[in-house]
């Protein structure tokens, strides 16, 4: 089940004067936003999520413009997932307008599963948004089939159908596949799924590596997939937070101090989950083509942003040279199974042996700030570092999609 332009559809129906025209959810084209969701009247003029806001203004000057109310989308958000949960307890929600849920005959219901999401729509709609359904015997066949038919589709792949159903598609359409690989295939003469599905797996894995023959088995509709419930108690890979910047920083004062910037707010999701890890991730992004990132593991796990934001910051050496434009800093934590077995030095210190020195807890001032904001709100208290962006960082506020 995938949501109809789901932020979009939200503004329409809390603004009825809306409906019926352009709406685009995201960032100002004058501070380097992107496009979140775009509603279907603005899709007619070509603009598209995660397109540049400048692009889409240019191509639809007339679009109703908003920043996005995100608390608002998670409400109705988990008011569409508990509909879908009455109808089967195994549902696994993979975004905020997203998810695959298991209505197999006779597992959960004796209803054909036509009819139940026949039944799952009709009640979505009843919120005042749409949603459209594919249902096959597997997730790539449902994935796909959901996006075939929108808004509010209901495309039906029946078992054995496979085959004949995802033959004549591009191989774009196939989660996984994207520019590079589009491309790559393209060069081998590979254009559609059917003709991916006929490729010789060991081929197709010296050319993609371990995930080659999967792509062959997912092309032809035979992949085996199951719907894995998950909530709140789920376990998290990674936390990690990102922030875009109007103008690119090119000095490594600048970096450091967006370093130290996004490192704080991941140390506060890390501890509002409970959550503390042993590998940094750095990442940047240099302009909408090039990313790069970069990992380093910890001694022990941790959720101080002055411990692993100064790791983050020792990446940087790595990663870039003085002058070159920085648009994004992401830093994300990762390793939640505990730390690493640490191989000791033979002359290293001993913890009673290390001679003393001052030492300021930041960890418990990370803590307090954290307090007050829950208390308070985010911008009750605010650093000085805080205050350098606010003005700088891009205004796309992120899509809120689960954890990795």
């Amino acid at each position: 089940m995938d949501l109809d332009a789901f932020f979009a559809s939200v503004e329409q129906l809390d603004h009825p004067e809306w409906r019926g025209k352009p709406v685009i959810v995201g960032g100002s084209p004058e501070r380097r936003g992107v496009v979140s969701t775009a509603s279907y009247e603005a899709r007619t003029y070509g603009v598209h999520s995660a397109m540049p806001s400048w692009q889409a203004a240019r191509l639809c000057p007339q679009a109703i413009w908003t920043h996005g109310h995100y608390a608002r989308y998670r409400e109705l958000s988990d008011k569409v997932m508990a509909i879908v949960r009455d109808e089967t307890p195994r549902v696994e929600q993979v975004s905020i307008d997203e998810a695959f849920f298991d209505v197999s005959p006779g597992r959960y219901s004796r209803e054909s599963p036509i009819v139940i999401c026949q039944r799952i729509q009709h009640r979505v709609s009843q919120l005042g948004v749409t949603c459209s359904i594919g249902l096959g015997v597997n997730k790539t066949v449902a994935k796909i089939a959901s996006e075939r038919q929108k808004p509010r589709g209901l495309t039906v792949v029946l078992p054995g159908t496979e085959a004949a159903f995802l033959a004549p598609l591009p191989v774009r359409v196939m989660s996984g596949i994207g520019k590079a690989s589009e491309s790559r295939l393209s060069e081998i003469g590979i254009h559609t799924l059917g003709q991916l599905a006929q490729q010789d797996p060991e081929r197709m894995k010296s050319v993609f590596g371990v995930s080659g023959p999967r792509m062959v088995l997912r092309a032809s509709g035979r992949e085996e997939s199951t719907v894995r419930r998950i909530d709140e108690h789920d376990e998290v890979k990674s936390v990690s937070n990102e922030r875009t910047f109007a103008h690119d920083l090119v000095t490594r004062d600048q970096l450091e101090a967006a370093i130290d910037h996004v490192s704080a707010l991941t140390g506060s999701r890390l501890r509002a989950k409970g959550l503390k890890g042993s590998q940094v991730t750095l990442k940047l992004k240099f302009d909408i083509h090039h990313t790069h990132t970069a990992q380093c593991q910890l001694a022990e796990p941790t959720d101080d942003e002055h411990v692993f934001g100064a790791v983050a910051r020792g990446l940087l050496d790595g990663l870039w040279r003085e002058g070159t434009g920085v648009r994004l800093v992401g830093v994300g934590i990762s390793g939640f199974d505990g730390a690493r077995p640490r191989q000791m030095g033979l002359f290293d210190q001993t913890e009673a042996s290390k001679p003393e020195q001052p030492t300021r807890d930041l960890r418990a001032l990370s803590v307090a700030t954290d307090d007050i904001r829950r208390r308070f709100g985010n911008d009750a208290l605010s650093y000085g570092r805080e205050l350098r962006f606010r003005d700088a960082e891009s205004d796309t506020e992120a899509m809120d999609r689960r954890e990795d």
